[in-house]
């Protein structure tokens, strides 16, 4: 007898309902529908017919947008939104210049930055840092403004015969001083004050710059005799005697660099009022506007004997050219053109001889200074002179040079004018 019951076949299961949660609206889009609508959708596209679709209709059927089930379409077939990336519109896809612009600008800013370095670090590294201004001995006090003394001197360093021929140097041994100023850099003004060679002065005991030997006062001698004697050292020692003023920073420069550095800025424009010649200079100039190369700069600044107060003139010469060329080297032109900076830094830093102290900052500095006189921030001057002295020398106007170092050591306005 079977105890079990007799097996009824099962009747079918009401499937339990399963509740979606809502889905969000989103919004209108065209989806592409597979090709067999076509004639049977009134609204197919023929550019619907192109696309892609997995057979079903709109892709809310099983997970719809959402559960990426059947019938979703792939992203990557998905027509683009009206507006959004691709789309050509205002959307996320479109350039964001100002993100470019900003990118772009710090990226030049860099490579300015790093351009600006590297020119520092090289033409710093061709500074000639040869005078120890800390061999001069019993120096005045400092002031409150920065003083260069600048010479030129007349060695022919790297010249050969054919140059020292075009240049009207002469083949003479050795360097001398063939002109020197003292640049006041101040707030109050700028002044530029030029020592003629032929000054009579007092040359002080001093220390031998070589020999570290200790020598005693010469007594009256011409300006120029004291570098003769012992070179910058004792150039700087005699000048801070006889005018009592401390010198910050010493720069001398020959013949060659002087015309390299013409040469490399393209000539350099001066106004000369009255035409001259000088058969010893090579100087054969017509008065009025005009571009002097570095061989004519050099005759110009050189010529003494086409004047009658010889000397004298030929400071003002030098004061009125080297203004013109800090003018026109220290220019956004010249700084911010590789193409003139470069041959310009190249020849005048070979030759370009410095205290030890000056940094290239300091040599632009004092590039400045002379440029601002030359714009009329400032005066430039010859030293007061009084009479001659001995072996036809000039003679100092010591009451009034004295006045004009305190106002410069004071950072006062020079009010100072020099008698001749």
């Amino acid at each position: 007898m079977n105890d079990w019951p007799d097996a009824q076949p099962e009747g079918p299961r009401r499937m339990r309902h399963v509740q979606r949660p809502p889905v969000p609206p989103q919004p209108p889009q065209q989806h592409r529908q597979p090709q067999y609508d076509q004639g049977y959708n009134p609204n197919f596209t023929q550019a619907q017919a192109s696309g892609y679709d997995s057979g079903y209709s709109d892709g809310q059927v099983y997970g719809g947008q959402q559960g990426g089930g059947r019938g979703t379409v792939p992203p990557q077939y998905a027509p683009p939104r009206p507006g959004g990336p691709g789309a050509g519109g205002a959307g996320a896809g479109a350039p964001d210049w100002r993100r470019r612009i900003k990118i772009g600008s710090i990226v030049l800013v860099v490579a300015l930055v790093g351009w600006g370095a590297g020119t520092y670090a090289w033409a710093s590294s061709k500074m000639r840092n040869e005078v120890d201004l800390a061999k001069v001995i019993e120096r005045p006090a400092e002031g409150d403004c920065t003083t260069y003394l600048i010479v030129g001197s007349d060695s022919r360093e790297g010249m050969s015969a054919e140059e020292k021929k075009k240049l009207h140097t002469g083949s003479a041994e050795g360097k001398r001083t063939d002109s020197m100023m003292i640049l006041a850099a101040c707030s109050s003004g700028n002044t530029m004050i030029s020592l003629p060679r032929d000054s009579w002065v007092t040359i002080p005991s001093f220390v031998g710059s070589e020999s570290g030997k200790k020598y005693e006062a010469r007594g009256g001698s011409k300006l120029n005799a004291a570098y003769a004697m012992d070179g910058p050292e004792l150039l700087v020692r005699t000048v801070e005697y006889n005018t009592g003023l401390r010198i910050d920073h010493y720069a001398e420069i020959g013949f060659a660099g002087f015309a390299n550095i013409v040469d490399a800025l393209g000539g350099v424009e001066m106004n000369i009022e009255k035409g001259f010649k000088d058969k010893k200079s090579g100087a054969d100039f017509q008065a009025g506007t005009q571009t002097l190369n570095g061989e004519q700069a050099l005759a110009f600044v050189r010529t003494r004997y086409a004047f009658a107060e010889s000397d004298l003139q030929r400071t003002k010469n030098q004061q009125k050219f080297l203004s013109a060329l800090a003018n026109q080297a220290a220019t956004p032109g010249t700084i911010l053109n590789p193409f003139k900076l470069y041959p310009t830094l190249g020849a005048g830093l070979d030759t370009l001889i410095v205290d030890k102290d000056m940094s290239l900052y300091d040599l632009g500095k004092m590039f400045f200074a002379m440029k601002g006189i030359s714009g009329g921030d400032g005066k430039s001057m010859n030293i007061p002179i009084n009479g001659t002295a001995p072996q036809n020398s000039l003679k100092w106007d010591m009451p009034k040079v004295k006045q004009l170092v305190k106002e410069i050591q004071n950072d006062e306005p020079v009010t100072v004018t020099s008698n001749r």
